[in-house]
């Protein structure tokens, strides 16, 4: 990885869509990786409407779900569409908002947390929680793992985590569709590779 890939803020593999619904982290920490799923309208792919939505731009008129949730003013810092292509809507060193409430127990500061947006980073992939992601999907997200993983050295492969299990009443992404195991076998075998 080249230095300059390897600063906070703006991933250079990433195609830049800025997104208002972010604001300044209260303490400059980054240590958790909250990954979340998201199709819109609900179980339909590809499409303007996910980043219409992290952008304020959500045509009511579009499709009926769209009157419920045009309101939202929520952002991730990424998103990895089904073809492996990553867009970013937030730097990385600023706060999105896509975690809401929520809490994880932090097993280095032996604590539970809350208000996890303050030194999380949110990455959506485009999907739902019963259709398999795709292979470029994954090798795209352990791409950006390991980007943020070089950009934050308290952000480990220990520290990542989903939707679900930090918002278990409220949420479910990315769901039983999401193969951990693959996922993480990518990530150790590119960190191997790279030794």
């Amino acid at each position: 990885m080249m230095d300059n890939e390897m600063k906070g803020g703006w991933w250079e593999r990433a195609r830049k869509v800025e997104s208002p619904n972010c604001d300044e982290r209260p303490a400059n920490e980054v240590s958790l990786l909250v990954l979340h799923a998201i199709s819109l309208p609900p179980g339909q792919f590809s499409g303007p409407a996910i980043e219409a939505l992290f952008t304020n731009q959500l045509a009511v008129g579009d499709h009926p779900f769209f009157a419920e949730i045009a309101h939202l003013r929520v952002s991730a810092h990424m998103l990895i569409r089904r073809d492996g292509e990553c867009v970013q809507f937030v730097n990385t060193d600023q706060r999105a908002w896509h975690a809401g409430r929520s809490q994880w127990w932090d097993n280095g500061l032996k604590e539970q947390r809350r208000t996890l947006n303050d030194f999380s980073v949110g990455i959506e992939l485009e999907g739902d929680d019963t259709t398999p992601f795709t292979k470029a999907q994954y090798h795209t997200l352990v791409k950006a793992t390991e980007w943020l993983m070089a950009c934050y050295p308290t952000l480990n492969a220990s520290r990542i985590t989903s939707h679900a299990y930090v918002a278990p009443l409220r949420k479910t992404d990315p769901g039983p569709a999401f193969d951990w195991a693959y996922f993480y076998q990518l990530l150790t075998k590119r960190r191997l590779d790279a030794l």
